[in-house]
């Protein structure tokens, strides 16, 4: 492996590993709303959806 496709491989990681923590702090905030204002953005139902579009 050249240094460059390391350094490509390791920014790939961090990248996953980035996305995820954002991820989990967006449940946890989204998880500490009412109830009534989490229904009426349609959380959890709506992001459940939506991901699975996207992956």
């Amino acid at each position: 492996m050249t240094g460059n496709t390391i350094l490509r491989s390791v920014q790939h990681y961090v990248g996953k590993i980035r996305t995820m923590r954002n991820e989990i702090r967006t449940q946890r905030f989204m998880d500490g709303l009412p109830a009534d204002i989490r229904k009426d953005i349609g959380w959890p139902d709506m992001y459940a959806n939506g991901r699975h579009l996207d992956h």
